[in-house]
């Protein structure tokens, strides 16, 4: 008897069609302006935090590594989505080739992945800063720094390996429509013809332990320094640390926010539209305020920045 045909041997989708942002003639133009404009500018922030950092003794401190390390991860973060974002706010929606899908999903797993574990690090440094002040320098040495960015790195990489490998190797028989602006996992598992539990499996397996255990660590961190800052017996002081953490602590609500909204659930989501607001908050607006969240009230960024304009 001749045996039924498995789904790994029908047609194969060679390409999606990726909707973009939006489908409203009317407001693609101007939409399209705008975000260009807001990717120059997010290129052009970031760019002037790294030049600050490595070009200024003073600002080569612990905190700053890591900033700038999260200024040039923000701005491969932001390069990998937003040239499909105006793409299709040019055109309209268009054809992505599957491996062309596959390979910015790759990195765009790597490099949300490796945000997640570098603000881990930037909480444990201000942790370190705080709690432990007289044993920071030795705690926080350049080897230290260096083992945490690369073990930020070395981590996405592994968890998009094994989430990329599993998503590229579902079928895919058709429709091949994404509701999205990006090759992103949701919208993917979506359009999958055969059974997905093994990759929602490993989904939820790599958003508990770099989300949610990343997230555990930064509020472990700030839990430790709000009850030290508490202890503090002059106001001043208080402010001084506090101020110290404010713009990191907004950094982190911000992506996380939108990010665990989406990632921790291994379930299909299906209110896709609302998943393209929140995906332009982590892909477009953090990258976007970040250098402004965290040099808005650092005193020796704006020194250094009059420094590199002379101004007086």
């Amino acid at each position: 008897m001749e045996r039924p045909l498995e789904p790994t041997n029908m047609t194969r989708v060679q390409q999606f069609v990726l909707l973009g942002l939006s489908t409203r003639l009317s407001s693609r133009n101007t939409l399209f302006a705008f975000f260009l404009a807001l990717y120059l500018l997010t290129l052009l922030e970031n760019t002037l935090i790294i030049y600050l950092i490595y070009s200024h003794s003073e600002l080569r401190k612990p905190m700053y590594f890591f900033l700038g390390n999260l200024s040039g991860l923000e701005m491969c973060y932001v390069s990998v989505t937003m040239p499909t974002l105006l793409a299709g706010l040019w055109t309209g929606p268009f054809y992505v080739p599957f491996t062309a899908c596959m390979t910015q999903l790759f990195f765009f797993i790597v490099l949300i992945c490796t945000e997640c574990t570098l603000l881990a690090s930037m909480a444990y440094d201000r942790y370190v800063a705080i709690c432990h002040p007289l044993h920071y320098s030795l705690i926080m040495r350049p080897q230290v720094c260096l083992g945490l960015a690369l073990s930020s790195w070395l981590g996405g990489l592994v968890v998009s390996v094994a989430k990329t490998t599993c998503i590229a190797s579902l079928s895919y028989c058709g429709p091949n429509v994404l509701n999205q602006f990006f090759c992103d996992v949701s919208p993917l598992l979506n359009l999958s013809c055969t059974h997905v539990a093994l990759t929602e499996l490993v989904d939820f397996i790599s958003a508990i332990v770099i989300f949610c255990g990343t997230l555990l660590v930064a509020l472990a961190s700030y839990s430790a320094i709000a009850m030290a800052v508490l202890r503090m017996p002059s106001a001043a002081a208080r402010r001084k640390a506090f101020s110290t953490c404010t713009s990191h602590l907004v950094v982190v609500g911000i992506f996380y926010s939108a990010a665990l909204f989406i990632y921790c659930r291994p379930s299909r989501i299906k209110s896709m539209d609302l998943n393209k607001v929140l995906s332009v908050i982590y892909t477009v607006a953090t990258p976007l305020c970040n250098p402004v969240i965290y040099c808005l009230r650092n005193r020796e960024v704006h020194t250094a920045l009059r420094k590199a304009l002379r101004w007086p």
